[in-house]
């Protein structure tokens, strides 16, 4: 009996009311290109740009079964997102990806055929591996790439997780994986990118990487700034420690 294959996209919102529509669009476009079953799951933190009201008018296009809503009251961080959109999701493989277009959806395909060729539990997307000279970020200033590289060197040294991009949060998961990993994760933030990952490769799951080019999002405000640098640099110390 063959293995079926369904994908749930996770789509965490915050102020993404004129990104949604693309990118919804384009991974639609993605996954019907190689004839996949496929659901996108969003999980908006009660934007106040109207992002649900946009949500709600593409599930009219797409359908309930493709496209669902699946808000909070409030900001409650990345990773209780991905938590939170877990619960409701249906297929047997998770994407998890920014709604901002910066994880481009052309890739889906990709990391899909990458999980298949040796039934890795993990793929994940690369912007820094110095064997894939196509990946990369565009769109950023040196001194956004410069901390991006910096956070990753230290990381990756710290955790030692054996992947080149240790920051990047545009994955594939089995779900079986994920679930067992998040209910053990005890980070917050971006660092929660990371734990998963580390804790992945502690336990003994196999993990690939898809080199992807990284492009600064089209619409809106990035929630980058020097706070996050901070939480980011006390996460990682604590998360050093505990793992």
């Amino acid at each position: 009996m063959s293995k079926s294959y369904k994908y749930s996209v996770l789509l965490p919102t915050y102020n993404e009311s004129e990104n949604l529509p693309l990118v919804v669009s384009m991974i639609v476009k993605a996954f019907e290109s190689i004839e996949a079953d496929f659901e996108i799951i969003v999980v908006d933190d009660g934007s106040p740009d109207g992002t649900q009201e946009v949500c709600k008018e593409l599930i009219k296009i797409y359908g309930a079964e493709r496209l669902l809503l699946k808000p909070r009251e409030k900001k409650l961080g990345l990773g209780t997102a991905y938590i939170h959109g877990l619960k409701f999701a249906s297929g047997n493989f998770v994407f998890i990806m920014d709604a901002d277009l910066s994880h481009h959806p052309k890739y889906i395909p990709e990391m899909i055929e990458r999980q298949k060729t040796k039934d890795f539990d993990v793929v994940t997307g690369t912007r820094y591996s110095p064997k894939i000279p196509t990946c990369g970020v565009a769109g950023w200033p040196f001194e956004r790439k410069l901390i991006s590289t910096t956070a990753n060197y230290i990381a990756t040294t710290l955790l030692n997780p054996k992947v080149s991009d240790l920051t990047g949060s545009y994955r594939l998961y089995k779900k079986e994986v994920l679930e067992n990993i998040v209910q053990k994760v005890i980070s917050k933030g971006y660092v929660f990118q990371m734990e998963i990952i580390a804790r992945a490769r502690k336990e003994g799951y196999t993990i690939s990487e898809v080199g992807i080019e990284f492009v600064d999002r089209l619409f809106g405000e990035s929630c980058f700034n020097t706070s996050e640098i901070t939480g980011f640099l006390a996460g990682l110390v604590k998360l050093f420690f505990e793992l």
